[in-house]
Order: C-alpha cells, then structure tokens, then sequence
C-alpha cells in the first residue's frame, strides 16, 4: 500500500514552522518576538517530584536563556501533516467492506507524518535555524535522536498542557496556512499530523513533567490568565491526588 500511496500520490503533506527570538522571562515562561512590536508567551510546567540530591526538578524554559543575561535566544514552532486524502481513501475501503486496508492507509499516514516531522526538523537544523550545518549523521544516527535539539509536542511528558497548541496555531496562523485545524479537545485534524517547539540547547532532552501539585495548577493558570477550574480541567490527567 506504500508504494500506491506514494505512486498514486493519495495523500498531501503540507507543513508551515517559524523561528523566533525567544527568552525566558520567569522560572518557567518563554518570551517570543512574532515581530518588532508583537510579543507572546508559552507557559511550561516545571518537575515537581522530589529527585536525588543534586538532580534538578526542570522545565522546558530551562533551555531558553534567561531576558536578564541579555543574550538574544530563539525556539522554533511548526505543524506538519500528511493527513490530506487519509479520509477519503478510508471511507472508500469501508465502502467496499475493507476494514483493514481502512486502518491500515490510516497508519501508513501516521507514520508518514512522523517522518515529515523527522524530515522537517533536520530542514530547521542544518539549513533554516543552521546551528547543525554539519551534522552529517546516519540514518541509524537520527533514528536513535543523537541530534542537537528536540521536538517536543504539547501533550507530550515534557509539556502535557494541549492549551499551548493554540499559541502555536495562531502564530504561525495553521488554519490558514496549512488547513489543519484544532477540534475543541484541541486534537488536530486531519489526525495524521504533528506539531510542536524546536530547542536547540545542546542540553536540551526529552524528560516528563510527571504530577504536579495544585500550587503549580494555581500558578499556572495566573500566568496563563485562566481559571483555576479551567486549567485543572486540562491538566487533570498529572494533577497529583
């Protein structure tokens, strides 16, 4: 079925991703610059499960440089999807009574979108953002993610809260961009598609925020400029009993 897909191109991939100027202004907001007189924040969520002594309780602003060290940072958004044309095949093998070739365009177009996030990202590293120019890595190599930098999505252990998805949608203006939009649970759709921040902190690493206590959903929800019930409604799933 891969080969038709690609032979028969049924499906279309699109993508859209920015970089900004980027600073962490708090313990856990990022600042960045849309343009010379436009300034947004994404909220993180920092670790607050008691580690060994000398191991730090992090958050993904700990890999953006403070505004006070005057040190100019950035950090990258972006959404790609491959998930154009899935739909329409799915309901034309279930018409036809074929419930695994319905699953199975589905899967294939999951997979390809991972792929185009792989793709995109190695795009951003060694030519858009630069900061990789000579990477020079294996295909082994970046299947194990020895790159610099990481990806990480909202919804994902590093950063839970889905409600940042919709500060990446209206910066880099998604919908209409790429077509790709946000239901109300804030899933994308179509469902084969990923987005996400880029990092490029040779520190940076994948990690999980684990449960947090409701001091952190309080304080969240002050910086965010939302209830206290809105955001716990969010991030139940690791609010801590």
């Amino acid at each position: 079925m891969l080969k038709r897909i690609i032979s028969e191109k049924w499906l279309t991939a699109k993508a859209v991703f920015g970089l900004f100027e980027a600073n962490s202004i708090s313990d856990d907001d990022i600042e960045i610059t849309i343009n010379s007189e436009e300034k947004t924040h994404f909220r993180t969520l920092r670790q607050q499960s008691k580690k060994a002594a000398g191991k730090p309780n992090i958050a993904l602003a700990d890999f953006i440089a403070p505004k006070t060290t005057k040190k100019q940072d950035y950090m990258g958004c972006f959404c790609v999807s491959t998930g154009f044309g899935t739909a329409e095949h799915a309901k034309a093998f279930e018409a036809a009574l074929d419930d695994y070739n319905s699953i199975m365009v589905k899967a294939l177009a999951d997979r390809l979108a991972e792929a185009f996030a792989e793709y995109l990202h190695k795009q951003v590293r060694t030519k858009h953002w630069g900061y990789a120019t000579n990477e020079g890595l294996t295909n082994d190599d970046l299947i194990k993610e020895s790159y610099r930098g990481i990806r990480p999505a909202p919804g994902y252990p590093a950063c839970p809260d889905h409600l940042e998805k919709q500060t990446i949608w209206e910066i880099l203006d998604v919908e209409n961009k790429i077509d790709v939009v946000l239901t109300e649970s804030l899933a994308m759709w179509p469902a084969a598609s990923v987005s996400g921040y880029y990092f490029g902190h040779p520190d940076a690493r994948y990690f999980g925020v684990g449960k947090i206590k409701e001091d952190q959903v309080a304080d969240f929800a002050a910086r965010k400029g939302i209830s206290i019930a809105k955001a716990t409604q969010w991030l139940k799933p690791i609010i801590a009993d």
